[in-house]
């Protein structure tokens, strides 16, 4: 059975000063002589507030820290509409050659030629796999480049006189909850399209609620149950008939990419999530990229600058008049995008589709491996193929003996698995959204079959077992009021020492 270290491990802030021997590194008069050098507003005022370490003490602490934390090094992630992929270590070492990464961002066109002729070959790439026309780079995330885009949904309209009534996007009851944030953020009524009995778009109600009203329609293409929406074509003509664009949520490009491309389906917008498609690392704050591509008419909305190419040179184009204006510095999180850009050139078209190909067949031989199981089953018409993920429900487990999908989850944490996606897409009780990428062995997915079945059992024999788990973790089971309500939740370090001391003065 798994077991994950813990350590009674202090927040770095809290550790007290410790003389290093490092402190012959710098004497005060050279210390003194740079001071001297910078600018008076460059220097601080008061001195940071954070411990002077040795650096055996921060790696040791750092080092404690990641082991009691899980990463894509040690297993996989399968949750699902989050394509966690394994991230190759050649791209970090392409994307920290001191060529790229000691570039300075208000360099001139003419020092940095070589980085704007990887950036553009890169646009060129995601063009293709695609069908867009151009992108930009400046999106920092998905989500940023989901708002970015439903900004130029806004400004389209506004451009040909139409906003003051067209108020509306529409999204899938099945969306990621991005899409309605996005739309309600660029200051549109948020309408919801329910799906059919297949898990798909209704048809019938799309056309009920189309009207002069819709700026737009959200979608993701597999959608989020992993069923392939295929009235996409219709979709997309009834959209366009009443003059709304049509928006391609690109979380799920896995499930289809080099087999069919959101430009040819009629999307008008697109973006890209390049940690989910192409392998670039996830979160942990950033940094990310999510770059933002549109069809030929709505080249001039994008945000500047863009990159062009003349025949002669590369440089950054900012006369684009129907702009939606900057939404960052420079031209995005360059970093990231050449990690993207690497895992493309590592692949090339035969591994891209390749990728595709494994990441279906894994969730098929997951369903295979689950298909006699009804206590967690598949949602939804069994018949219809599954892409690149799939959506369970733990609900007749719950009825049967109490324990949930949240238990589950929490369970699966002692067997060394991290768990799936769960309670969402919100149309499904108990959901678990599971996806094993293309980088998963038949081993992984047999693991974690085989862990759900044994948690399944111990669910019938000792249920409060599993609603108590998990027991081999680093932090056991949170009491989920504390770790919700206002009152008691703290977010940082700085806010835990507040509450702390509040906690000091009422006692």
């Amino acid at each position: 059975m798994f077991r994950q270290p813990r350590y009674s491990e202090r927040i770095i802030f809290e550790y007290n000063d410790i003389k290093t021997d490092h402190d012959y590194w710098a004497n005060e008069e050279e210390v003194k002589k740079v001071f001297e050098l910078l600018p008076e507003e460059a220097i601080r005022k008061n001195e940071p507030k954070i411990p002077n370490l040795p650096e055996s003490v921060v790696v040791r602490h750092f080092t404690r820290l990641s082991r009691m934390n899980y990463a894509i090094d040690i297993g996989p992630y399968p949750l699902g509409s989050c394509t966690m992929k394994y991230n190759f270590k050649i791209m970090e070492r392409l994307a920290n050659l001191k060529e790229l990464a000691y570039l300075h961002e208000e360099l001139p066109e003419e020092n940095i030629q070589g980085l704007l002729s990887l950036l553009y070959t890169f646009e060129r790439f995601l063009c293709e796999i695609t069908g867009m026309d151009k992108f930009s780079f400046q999106p920092a995330a998905g989500a940023h480049a989901e708002f970015a885009g439903v900004l130029i949904i806004r400004k389209y309209h506004e451009i040909n006189n139409e906003l003051d009534y067209r108020k509306e996007i529409i999204v899938p009851d099945s969306s990621h909850g991005t899409n309605p944030a996005s739309a309600s953020m660029a200051g549109f009524k948020v309408i919801t399209v329910r799906s059919n009995k297949e898990g798909t778009v209704d048809i019938e109600e799309l056309k009920s609620l189309l009207s002069k009203r819709t700026a737009g329609l959200m979608l993701t293409n597999p959608n989020t149950l992993g069923l392939f929406e295929k009235d996409i074509l219709e979709i997309a003509k009834m959209v366009h008939e009443v003059g709304g664009l049509l928006y391609y949520d690109g979380a799920n490009l896995n499930g289809i990419m080099t087999y069919v491309r959101p430009g040819d389906m009629g999307f008008d917008i697109v973006h890209l999530n390049l940690h989910k498609t192409f392998g670039t690392p996830h979160g942990g704050g950033g940094p990310g990229a999510g770059p933002l591509g549109v069809k030929e008419f709505l080249k001039e909305f994008l945000p500047v600058p863009v990159i062009e190419f003349d025949g002669k040179k590369y440089y950054l184009n900012y006369n684009l008049p129907k702009t939606i204006g900057r939404i960052k510095e420079n031209f995005g999180n360059t970093l990231v995008l050449i990690k993207a850009l690497a895992y493309i050139l590592l692949k090339g078209y035969e591994g891209l589709k390749e990728a595709r190909e494994k990441a279906v067949a894994n969730t098929k031989y997951f369903i295979e491996l689950m298909k006699d199981v009804s206590e967690i089953s598949l949602t939804h018409d069994k018949n219809i193929m599954r892409f690149h993920e799939c959506l369970l429900s733990a609900k007749t487990l719950k009825d049967k003996t109490g324990v949930d999908a949240k238990d589950v989850a929490k369970r699966l944490l002692d067997y060394g698995l991290h768990p799936s996606m769960i309670y969402f897409p919100l149309i499904v009780d108990e959901a678990l959204l599971v996806e094993f990428t293309e980088d998963e062995t038949k081993e992984n997915i047999e693991l974690f079959a085989n862990a759900l079945k044994q948690i399944i059992k111990e669910s019938y024999e000792n249920p409060q077992l599993v609603k108590n788990a998990p027991y081999n973790a680093t932090i056991e089971r949170l009491d989920e009021v504390k770790a919700s309500h206002p009152r008691t939740m703290a977010l940082s370090w700085k806010i835990l020492k507040t509450k702390i001391n509040e906690l000091i003065k009422i006692s």
